[in-house]
Order: C-alpha cells, then structure tokens, then sequence
C-alpha cells in the first residue's frame, strides 16, 4: 500500500458508527434461497466490530429474493404486485434467521422498514433518526430494509444502496460500507478485460459517468441495481462527509481489515461536511417545484456558497409554497441544487429578475432578501 493510500484510509480508523449494506447476491444461493452459511459470516464479522464498541446499521436486501426461492419460482417477477407478494414473504424470513444467527452471540436486532416518504418528510425523518439513536444506545443492530410491499417506486427503481447512504445521513455515521460480490471499481469491466485494475481510492466523482459503465450489469438474477446505484450512493455519502467504501462480501475479515484501514475493496473520499438539515434537504426530501437561474446566480451558488437572489431567477415552475423544496436548474438544464424556498411560486414569478430592495414594493411585503437563504440551500452537482 503506498503512503497517499495509507494516508487516506487512516479516515476509517476512528470510526464509531457505520453503515453495512449487503446486496442479495452476498446472503442468497443462485436459487434465490437464504445463504446461511453467508449470513452467518457476515453475521460474526458485524459482532466482532461491535465487540470494538463501534455501532452498526445493518441495510440487508434479499427479501424479495427469499421469497421467490420460498415460493419456488425460478426468476425475479416483472410485475409489481408479484415483486410485492415475493418481498412479503421473504422479508419475515429474512429477519428471523438474522435473529437467530445474531442471538447466538447475545445480540438484539430491530426491523426498520423504510419509504422515499419516510425521508422525504422532515417530521418522519426526525421520528425515524430519533428511533434509531434509542436502539443503537440499547446496543440493538437495526436491520433496514425497503418496505416493498408497498413502495411501489423503491421496487421500480431497484436497489438499496440509495437507501443505505440515506440511512447514513441520518444517523449521522462515519462510514458506509457496501458489500457485493464485487471487489470494488475498476480501470474496465474485469468480466470482459483480464487487464482491469482495481481502483483503490477515489477522491472524487468527477469522473462518475466513464467509471459506472464499467460496472456491469446486477450479479445475481435475483438482485438490482448495478455499479450506477453504488455511485449514486458513494455522491450521496461523500457530499455529506461520510466516507464510503465497496468491498466483497465473501472476503475473509473483510470488515475488520476496512475498520483497521487496510487496502479492502475501493474508497470513496468525503468532499465536505454537510450540517443534518442540509444533508436531508439535498438527498432527502422531495422536491415541489423548480426555480430556473442565470449563470451568474449558478457560479454564486455553486462555486461561492451564495444565497438565490430574485435577480438571477429565470422563471419557476410548480406550484410551491412557502417552506417547500424546490429544485435549483442551472445554465444546461440540469439540477444544481435544492434549497427551502421563502416565497410561493406565484410571487417568485413576480419577484423574478428583480433585485431584493424592490420586492416590498411589488408584493407589498418582504419576508427576506433571499428567495433562498444559504442556510437552506444544498449544492446537488
């Protein structure tokens, strides 16, 4: 390991909070029926970090997986109701033989089934961050999954590791670590080019759109998502201060070997430190409408940290009210930010172009200065 590598995996030495996501590839047979045999080595690993003292949140995908080898058929289902009876099934067989595979070692665990709308809401993702702080001081292992049967977006669009990165925010971890059964990114596709490297650390994602496609496709043909999915986890981890690494599941020790900051799997460098409210309003929450900006007003934001000013407002869409989130579209169409808006999507559209010493004089009022403070405003790019 060279001395830069070094350097950078001393982050992940003084970590007292992680999040472990498994995909299903890394606890299920190919006939989609619970590894035990896998789950009980991740199962004795997680133990062993916890007898460290350091806190874990278990994100496990496979309860569709579970069901479809529960319910004897031989490939993921297409439809949604099907996808749904399959999570309903497996999802209580998934929990139980964690349980019993941790009360081997003394451990408690919690199931914690989440929705987009769980995170999206701000009250439900206080309830939900204050839920999980209670079980980890009674030293449970909350074991997280996607409520399935009946987020019907969640199962369109796949996969847990968006879900894992999420739950990392809000539990304010130091590390999010994503086991699969691939040994981290590489140079190429290493199914199709024997000449592939693996990429030890990544210190940014500028390079996001030529790195995902040598992802490949899912591993399993019972599991989701793919190397984009992880990337989409790794922008949401490390904008918000959370390291992150990709690693093999199967690999002996392998959560040990990444806490003690040895050369496992590929990293992912923080880039900043979000405050919580800014995590939740950049990744979190849903957005009600979009506010269209000036290139000056997108470098102010985006390269000086600025607040929205009405003068560099183009237009906005939606109907938002005060308090709502709203999508920041810069020059090429693309979102830039997202932030709490101060004004309804009528009087922005009053306001707009204007500068802030006029807005009493065309509303009759003025809140504030800012369509957006800083404060409530999170860079997306």
């Amino acid at each position: 390991m060279g001395e830069g590598e070094g350097f950078h995996r001393k982050i992940l030495e003084g970590a007292k909070r992680a999040v472990v996501k498994l995909g299903t590839s890394s606890i299920t047979q190919e006939n989609g029926l619970l590894d035990m045999e896998k789950m009980e080595k991740i199962v004795n690993e997680i133990t062993a970090v916890m007898d460290r003292g350091i806190e874990v949140i278990l994100v496990s995908s496979g309860a569709v997986g579970a069901g479809i080898g529960r319910l004897g058929l031989k490939e993921r289902p297409k439809t949604v109701p099907e996808k749904q009876a399959a999570a309903a099934v497996g999802q209580g067989i998934l929990v139980h033989s964690y349980e019993k595979l941790f009360e081997k070692h003394g451990k408690i665990v919690a199931q914690i089934l989440l929705t987009r709308e769980d995170v999206a809401d701000r009250n439900r993702f206080l309830n939900a961050r204050n839920t999980f702080i209670t079980l980890l001081g009674h030293g449970v292992i909350p074991i997280v999954n996607e409520n399935d049967t009946v987020a019907v977006e969640e199962i369109q669009f796949g996969d847990n590791d968006r879900l894992s990165a999420l739950v990392a925010c809000l539990v304010d971890a130091d590390l999010l670590i994503i086991l699969s059964d691939i040994d981290g990114v590489y140079t190429h596709d290493p199914k199709l080019d024997a000449e592939a490297e693996l990429i030890s650390v990544i210190e940014n994602l500028n390079g996001y759109d030529r790195i995902t496609s040598f992802g490949g496709l899912p591993g399993s043909r019972f599991s989701t998502g793919g190397m984009v999915t992880k990337f989409q986890a790794a922008k949401i981890a490390t904008q918000s201060g959370i390291p992150m690494v990709i690693a093999n599941a199967l690999r002996e020790n392998v959560l040990l070997d990444i806490l003690e900051g040895k050369p496992v799997g590929t990293l992912f460098l923080p880039s900043g430190r979000l405050h919580a409210k800014k995590r939740w309003i950049g990744f979190g929450s849903n957005t009600c409408g979009r506010i269209y900006v000036d290139r000056g007003a997108e470098r102010a934001i985006v390269e000086n940290g600025k607040s929205l000013l009405p003068s560099g407002i183009i237009r906005a869409e939606g109907s938002f009210v005060v308090g709502d989130v709203v999508s920041v579209i810069g020059s090429e169409e693309k979102e830039i930010a997202r932030g709490i808006v101060n004004y309804n999507a009528a009087e922005v559209e009053m306001i707009k172009g204007r500068h802030s010493d006029e807005i009493e004089e065309i509303l009759g009022y003025r809140v504030c200065p800012e369509v957006i403070h800083r404060d409530n405003l999170t860079v997306t790019v």
